[in-house]
């Protein structure tokens, strides 16, 4: 029989807090705080005070006599791992750098430079960069026999978004491409062959990515039985924050880590689960008393970054969802400031006029810039007002994105038409042709040089066709197809009226290329190729205002470099009102928060509602109350009721009907006049 030997507790180490936390913690945090070992969800509402409740917990966890050792802590970026770590450091006087803290990749990479050897890897391996991972890809590509004479193959950057919401969802291969990626089924068993070598090439040159972070703990904790209760001896207590969006792979790993002790307490917000699409699954926050029948939950619903006003719409708005877990927010500020403000605005640049003047006033007003924000459902939602801001010279900083006109779709598109309308331009024929499959840098200059060698290139007025002089031209076997297709489109830029050739409207030289070759280009070059398809369509519609190319294309050049000076610009770009996507802007908050293209089809999102999917609009409703949440004295929510569509005309948009989830009580309806 084994003999028992107990390690004293040497003096000297971590001293008591001094905290009184009765006094320093609200009544509903005090009780978080202080819970008895076991597993507990802590439903933490916007703005309660999330971050506080989970360095107390370490802190009170650490008075009580726990080592730093023994307490882990998961968090889901470094900025929040840092936060949380420091402010833990200021509570507690001694030494807590024992203490396991940071986010769910750099505790994968921390186990496994231990025990890699078990899953066939050096502990030597390396981590590959996004970069990397391209670079590893197109070795395999070129070693699996892809036919692509008459299709194009998806780009390195699309198939390692696909591998990794296989690895991060735990579904299949099939599945994924069958509910994400419909349009490239014909690929599946290219990719399938793809994707094994990916897998393979990884281990064969001791490599990791950073979904294997998360992926090989998972399997090593599995397989595993030793190391498994290795490190749930080592972690007594284990801490998540964000478990709202914690995907299958993450749910699994706390769950193997935490083991039979049960010391377990994950915080979050059901109503703020905005990630399905890269995975997260809510179902884990929904359903974790199924895992732990007997966790307590505890509810924090004291606000104290919004007025009363915009909580209760808040509320208000988020009650319309059947799955989540009930609690309602309360504000610990006093009221009367303001009633949100509910705004119909004629159109896009009467909504984008009324925000870019309303920010003039209130900065008039003393509130400074870095305190408002502009909030929208997707980034070519922004694009008027970037306009608008730009022409009244209001600094802006943007979040979810780069500047409209200065994103690669956009610049691509236009390289079309700058090619067509100056026919040297060297930088845009290169980008048009290096689009195509099989063209590289050498092959381009090649293309560009018996390009430059015709009289079309050089004559004067507007070639009889494009086509003509560039179908003659040797283009690599690949890129056949593709050459055909380009050529034919430029040809569709210029029009003859019966009295001569001419430049094609802008908003129609748009649609063609997009029609003719860009669209299947997107499709296989990105993995948001419906969120570009829409910068594109945003594009067409304010081509809609030119009739002459030559001003629209010294617009974009005015629009895409404001002061002429990149590093000026990226200096001033920190300073600024923020325009942001709303995914982008969770756990932000601002003073002033404007709410645009509240419009059903813009937000909740069109494709949504086509295909009539509750669960899928529950989390629209949810990205919704995150941007209400976001406002702390003033919240403004604008909707254009007409939308220029460049062939349809005027489209006539009804109001988001999350609108409708709230009464008219709750917002004060603006009139404005002057359009």
């Amino acid at each position: 029989m084994a003999r028992e030997y107990q390690i004293k507790k040497r003096d000297g180490g971590p001293t008591k807090s001094g905290i009184d936390y009765a006094a320093e913690l609200n009544e509903q945090q005090y009780a978080a705080v202080s819970s008895d070992p076991g597993a507990s969800l802590v439903i933490a509402g916007a703005g309660s005070g999330k971050t506080r409740t989970l360095t107390y917990r370490v802190a009170y966890l650490l008075d009580q006599g726990v080592e730093a050792r023994n307490i882990l802590l998961l968090t889901f970026t470094n900025k929040a791992s840092k936060e949380m770590l420091d402010r833990v450091r200021e509570l507690i006087p001694g030494d807590v750098s024992d203490l396991w803290g940071g986010t769910f990749h750099s505790i994968g990479n921390r186990i496994l430079r231990r025990h890699a050897d078990e899953l066939g890897f050096d502990r030597s391996f390396s981590i590959l960069d996004r970069d990397d991972q391209k670079a590893l890809l197109k070795t395999v590509i070129k070693g699996v026999a892809v036919d692509v004479k008459d299709r194009r193959f998806p780009k390195p950057d699309l198939l390692l978004s696909i591998f990794s919401l296989v690895l991060n969802t735990q579904e299949s291969l099939e599945d994924v491409l069958y509910y994400r990626y419909d349009y490239l089924n014909e690929w599946l068993p290219e990719i399938e062959k793809i994707y094994s070598g990916y897998l393979g090439k990884k281990k064969e040159t001791n490599s990791m990515d950073f979904d294997d972070l998360l992926v090989l703990l998972l399997k090593l904790l599995k397989e595993n039985e030793d190391i498994r209760e290795l490190y749930q001896r080592k972690f007594k207590y284990v801490l998540v924050d964000e478990y709202q969006d914690t995907n299958m792979v993450q749910c699994e790993i706390v769950d193997l880590l935490v083991g039979k002790s049960k010391n377990l307490m994950v915080v979050g917000d059901d109503a703020q689960s905005i990630y399905s699409w890269r995975g997260a699954d809510m179902e884990n926050i929904l359903k974790f008393h199924v895992r732990y029948p007997d966790a307590i939950t505890y509810k924090i619903e004291t606000n104290y970054r919004s007025q009363p006003e915009i909580l209760e719409l808040s509320n208000a708005a988020i009650s319309a969802n059947t799955e989540q877990i009930e609690k309602k927010l309360t504000a610990s500020r006093k009221g009367g400031e303001m009633v949100p403000a509910l705004l119909a605005l004629s159109d896009p640049r009467a909504q984008a006029d009324f925000v870019a003047q309303r920010v003039q006033e209130l900065v008039d007003e003393g509130i400074e810039e870095e305190e408002i924000a502009v909030l929208y459902r997707a980034h070519y939602q922004s694009m008027e007002v970037q306009m608008e801001f730009t022409s009244r010279m209001i600094p802006f900083q943007i979040t979810s994105g780069l500047r409209f006109f200065e994103q690669a779709h956009v610049k691509d598109v236009s390289s079309y038409i700058r090619f067509v309308v100056n026919r040297r331009d060297e930088v845009s024929f290169k980008r048009m042709v290096l689009m195509l499959p099989g063209v590289g840098d050498a092959s381009a200059e090649k293309l560009w040089r018996g390009w430059l060698s015709s009289d079309a290139a050089q004559g004067e007025g507007l070639p009889h066709s494009f086509s003509d002089v560039l179908l003659g031209m040797k283009v690599p076997a690949k890129a056949k197809v593709y050459w055909e297709q380009m050529c034919y489109t430029l040809d569709e830029l210029v029009v003859n009226d019966g009295e001569g050739s001419k430049f094609a409207a802008p908003a129609d030289m748009i649609y063609s290329i997009l029609e003719g070759v860009y669209e299947e280009y997107m499709k296989n070059a990105f993995d948001n190729y419906e969120n570009r398809k829409q910068d594109i369509g945003q594009l067409q519609t304010y081509a809609t205002q030119y009739s002459d190319v030559m001003e629209f294309l010294a617009q974009l050049s005015l629009m895409s470099n404001v002061d002429g000076d990149p590093s000026k610009q990226k200096q001033e770009e920190q300073k600024g009102v923020t325009l942001s996507s709303i995914h982008q802007a969770k756990g932000l908050e601002w003073k002033v928060v404007f709410l645009v293209w509240l419009a059903d089809g813009m937000f909740p999102n069109g494709k949504i509602l086509e295909a009539d999917d509750n669960k899928m609009l529950e989390e629209e409703r949810r990205l919704f109350y995150v941007a209400l949440t976001r406002a702390k004295d003033q919240l403004y929510l604008s909707y254009p009721m007409m939308n220029p569509r460049s062939y349809s005309g005027d489209v006539f948009q009804n109001p988001s009907r999350f609108l409708d989830d709230f009464s008219a009580e709750l917002v004060d309806e603006w009139k404005v006049s002057g359009w």
